[in-house]
């Protein structure tokens, strides 16, 4: 395990955490059935998906890694 690439791997967990996870979790209170409203919310859990898939991609690497090894590009 390459515990550098893993530990970047989770920074970039917390900081799409930061960043997406109040915009999934709102209020039951604040929930619309605006069709606006439910397309904004199926585009930030896409959003979110697809941004946790190339984290979950980055630590599985990071576990299979050697120590010091370089990451190899994402695309």
């Amino acid at each position: 395990m390459d515990p550098n690439r893993f530990k970047d791997a989770f920074a970039k967990l917390e900081v799409l955490d930061d960043r997406l996870s109040y915009k999934v979790r709102r209020s039951s209170q604040n929930r619309s059935t605006e069709l606006e409203k439910l397309d904004e919310r199926v585009r930030d859990v896409a959003e979110m998906v697809l941004e946790l898939k190339d984290v979950v991609r980055e630590l599985m690497l990071a576990i299979a890694a050697k120590p010091g090894s370089k990451p190899a590009e994402s695309g």
